[in-house]
């Protein structure tokens, strides 16, 4: 079964482990605006969507501070191997798209496979949260690049919008300890 959503079981473990603020920069609102803008790239460029929402979750779920922390999607990469097999249900493929995603995604690369770039892309255009406009020499695909989906992207993050899935999914999730 294809998830456009991390299953709330494995969005409970890795809040039970995250170390930093959930409404941080890069907490739960940030991953929840990586998920939706992830999922809105995704309808366009054909990217594996399961992989773009498991993206969100994963990529800073291992940080260790909110400014720069070098090493920290190498972490989230590894966590999620870690789960694999057990919680984390992927064929080896995907997963590696996934590890790649997470290990890679402060690298500023813009060039390989369309859903590694459509997670990069998702992360990217939610810099305005740290008053960063997204640069298109850093977007890597076409619907990114676009003007209006930097406008949207932007005007979400910069304002801390926060997704519904948060509230509605997350948290309550969170609350009850596995």
């Amino acid at each position: 079964m294809i998830i456009e959503r991390p299953p709330i079981e494995l969005v409970r473990l890795v809040l039970a482990e995250y170390r930093l603020p959930w409404n941080g920069v890069h907490g739960l609102p940030h991953w929840a605006r990586v998920l939706e803008t992830g999922l809105r790239l995704a309808a366009e460029t054909g990217a594996d969507r399961e992989v773009v929402a498991l993206f969100a979750l994963f990529h800073d779920s291992r940080r260790m501070n909110e400014g720069w922390d070098d090493g920290h999607g190498q972490r989230g990469a590894e966590f999620a191997a870690s789960l694999l097999g057990t919680q984390l249900d992927l064929d080896q493929h995907r997963f590696d798209l996934l590890y790649q995603a997470c290990a890679e995604h402060t690298d500023g690369g813009t060039e390989g496979d369309v859903t590694i770039l459509t997670c990069w892309d998702a992360d990217r255009l939610d810099l305005g949260r740290v008053h960063i406009t997204p640069s298109r020499n850093y977007l890597s695909t076409e619907p990114a690049r676009r003007m209006d989906t930097i406008i949207w992207a932007e005007e979400r993050s910069r304002k801390g919008f926060v997704p519904e899935i948060v509230n509605r999914e997350w948290l309550p999730a969170a609350e009850i300890q596995p």
